[in-house]
């Protein structure tokens, strides 16, 4: 008798994802992207690549090594780049970035002739920019490596205040947890919002974040709630040295003075100006206690003028002057 049962086939899954993991590259970044993916694809967390795929490809079967010493064996090799609807490239250690091998840069640039968006997590925006795939896009580069970027692309200015950035077909991550927001957002874009919600439950996380979200903050008193205020102030840290302005601050930002200077004072009862001033006089304290450098240095790394000005904002901030602090931390 003929056997008339047919093999059921799937769907192709709503979202298929294609992995290049630079040598050392960051494990936390990876995990955290598939693991959205992997919640998203299936009911539960069962894990089958139903709705969402993934795939690690390289050019050939050799496991790729990450900086913590996990090694990850790919999938596939480098298969035709319109097989994916994004390609992610992680990143990791900032003095391996430049040994990339070519066969993934000549692959990367196939994959921008067929249309494949690409994505930079941690520092795979330093990849991308480095083989050209980012000239004329916004850049999203962690506060941590905003200095790293600076060296090595002169005249180009990154984005290090918000956690990822989407700019056409080109999405760029500053790393760690932000990398889950990233996969929600793509799996929100093309599975649904149902999927993308219960992956983070799952995982823990309390709601999305979309691209205009600040980065976490580099230690400060200053306890912003806001999301505009806490990108300002990080802004603050960055260019503590270079910061001239609070109208410069406001074109960084894309916003108007008064616009800020209200949101500062419901959030922390301070103007811009006053939390400007305060953010110097913490990197001060900060340079005094760790660095040996001279009081006018000091006052210069931290945006001021001149060591006359420093030592009179300084006093009036914590009641003694730059050399009365540094003594009293060794006294």
């Amino acid at each position: 008798m003929e056997n008339t049962t047919r093999t059921k086939r799937q769907p192709r899954p709503a979202l298929n994802v294609g992995f290049i993991l630079a040598n050392r590259f960051t494990l936390s970044a990876f995990a955290s992207f598939i693991d959205v993916l992997r919640l998203s694809a299936d009911e539960g967390d069962s894990s089958r690549p139903i709705l969402c795929s993934w795939s690690v490809i390289a050019p050939d079967m050799e496991p790729i090594r990450a900086s913590c010493g996990v090694r990850i064996h790919p999938d596939t090799n480098l298969i035709d780049p319109a097989h994916f609807d994004y390609l992610v490239v992680v990143g990791g250690l900032i003095d391996h970035i430049e040994r990339l091998d070519l066969r993934y840069v000549h692959y990367l640039k196939s994959a921008v002739l067929k249309g494949v968006p690409l994505i930079g997590l941690c520092t795979g925006s330093f990849i991308l920019h480095r083989a050209g795939l980012m000239n004329g896009y916004k850049c999203c580069v962690s506060w941590f490596h905003r200095t790293d970027f600076l060296e090595q692309f002169d005249g180009l200015e990154p984005v290090s205040d918000r956690i990822f950035v989407v700019d056409r077909d080109r999405i760029s991550c500053s790393g760690g947890t932000s990398a889950v927001h990233v996969a929600a957002h793509l799996v929100e874009r093309h599975v649904g919002l149902r999927q993308a919600r219960k992956s983070l439950h799952i995982l823990m996380v309390d709601e999305a974040q979309d691209d205009s979200k600040a980065q976490p903050f580099l230690p400060t008193s200053l306890k912003a709630k806001d999301n505009l205020v806490q990108r300002a102030v990080l802004m603050m840290q960055q260019e503590t040295e270079n910061l001239r302005s609070i109208e410069q601050l406001c074109k960084m930002l894309g916003v108007g003075r008064r616009s800020l200077e209200m949101k500062f004072k419901s959030d922390l009862d301070k103007s811009p100006a006053e939390a400007l001033s305060h953010i110097r006089v913490e990197e001060a304290k900060r340079l005094l206690g760790e660095t040996e450098a001279t009081i006018t240095d000091v006052a210069i790394r931290s945006g001021f003028f001149d060591a006359s000005h420093f030592n009179k904002v300084f006093q009036k901030h914590t009641g003694m002057t730059a050399s009365a602090y540094r003594n009293s931390l060794t006294a």
